[in-house]
């Protein structure tokens, strides 16, 4: 992985869960904003994603258990398109605030990825 890439993925996601949270606890119901936000932070996953297929074949693998890491990415590939789904079926504030969630988790798993890549040993 590549830890500004990581970092820069971090502060949208956490700017995305405020966003998300703040319309929501202001009653909005999702719009262009609140789910595009969201959309744009598992767009970064994907490129995300083929950064981790393409890092170990450039010699920058991880310390950490594999297995383990792409569990924690395809799981994080998941949430936000589930929340965009819970938020476009259900048009509620708390949707909203439920988009926010997801980009928080989105932001604590990819920490843990980092960490699973740099920090541990195999």
């Amino acid at each position: 992985m590549i830890l500004g890439f990581t970092v820069a993925q971090l502060v949208l996601a956490c700017l995305v869960g405020l966003v998300c949270v703040i319309a929501g606890l202001a009653g909005r119901k999702p719009n262009d904003l609140t789910v595009l936000s969201v959309a744009l932070v598992e767009l970064l996953l994907l490129a995300q994603l083929v950064v981790a297929i393409v890092a170990p074949a450039v010699g920058n693998a991880p310390t950490g258990n594999p297995l383990e890491f792409w569990m924690y990415l395809v799981s994080a590939l998941l949430i936000p398109p589930l929340a965009i789904v819970w938020a476009l079926v259900e048009r509620t504030r708390w949707s909203n605030v439920v988009l926010g969630a997801a980009a928080f988790a989105v932001a604590v798993m990819l920490w843990r990825m980092e960490q699973i890549w740099t920090v541990q040993l195999a």
